[in-house]
């Protein structure tokens, strides 16, 4: 019998810009087609994110045909940025990593520095088959995952969500509260189960597609950014830190590595197999 189903499918071509929600989405072996394949990064090389630019909650990436994306801003004309030739590779680092990822063209970079008002490049990963391997102390050999935080896909559930706002509807940030699934910014959210079934997940279908559970989301300062605004408060950290701590991670929704290649759709049957 069906665990729960399929309500919402998240796809974000540029990594911690706001994405898509489509239908449906093609499952590859590092993540959903067309997720995080982009990132922008410093002058440093260093990956940019919410959390040095909350901002990026207000511009958004539509994917393009042929993997490109076309940026929009308010108070900015939009730009389509087209994937670039791979001939030649910059260096870059996303938290730990070391990757290897193909510079945009200049346009894209003076579009994005001028809204953020810093140096950024926006960066592109033309092979996640090769470019990034998952964390070692949760990988299977040959995982690779690419630009998402560390792991190709991350699962919410609504039932959680729910749990979770009635802890901050009971502590000193109440008035924050009740928080939308977009500050956690996961790839699929599951209707139809008990809050924090999740917890217990080790395999799971979808539709047809079958992921292992890695292991649980470690959440940071972005799930404190309202995506519509840019503003910052105090929660969900606080709720999460007094009630779901796991050593020293404060832990919503888990993340997900595909064990095999399909198409899900909004309204598919999820199943815990293991």
């Amino acid at each position: 019998m069906p665990l729960a189903e399929l309500l919402s499918i998240h796809v974000h071509p540029v990594k911690a810009l706001r994405g898509q929600a489509p239908r449906e989405a093609v499952v590859e072996p590092w993540g959903l087609a067309g997720d995080r394949r982009w990132a922008l990064i410093d002058d440093g090389g260093k990956v940019v994110t919410q959390r040095q630019q909350p901002r990026l909650a207000l511009a958004a990436a539509e994917l393009m045909p042929g993997g490109g994306v076309r940026l929009s801003a308010p108070g900015r004309p939009s730009l389509t940025v087209p994937v670039p030739d791979p001939a030649a590779t910059v260096s870059m680092e996303i938290f730990r990593d070391k990757v290897e990822g193909v510079l945009a063209d200049t346009a894209a970079h003076a579009w994005c520095s001028a809204y953020l008002d810093a140096d950024v490049r926006l960066v592109h990963m033309d092979d996640p088959a090769t470019r990034r391997p998952v964390d070692p102390a949760y990988a299977l050999p040959g995982e690779t995952v690419a630009f998402a935080d560390g792991y190709p896909l991350l699962v919410t559930t609504t039932a959680s969500l729910d749990a979770l706002n009635s802890l901050v509807a009971k502590g000193e940030h109440a008035a924050e509260g009740p928080l939308p699934m977009n500050r956690f910014r996961p790839n699929l959210v599951v209707s139809g189960t008990e809050a924090w079934s999740e917890d217990g997940w080790s395999r799971l279908a979808v539709g047809e597609v079958e992921f292992r559970v890695a292991k649980p989301c470690g959440r940071c300062v972005v799930t404190t950014t309202d995506q519509d605004t840019a503003a910052r408060g105090k929660e969900p950290l606080h709720a999460l830190g007094r009630h779901r701590r796991i050593g020293s991670a404060l832990v919503f929704g888990q993340n997900l590595v595909p064990l095999s290649r399909g198409t899900i759709r909004i309204g598919d049957p999820v199943r815990v197999t293991g």
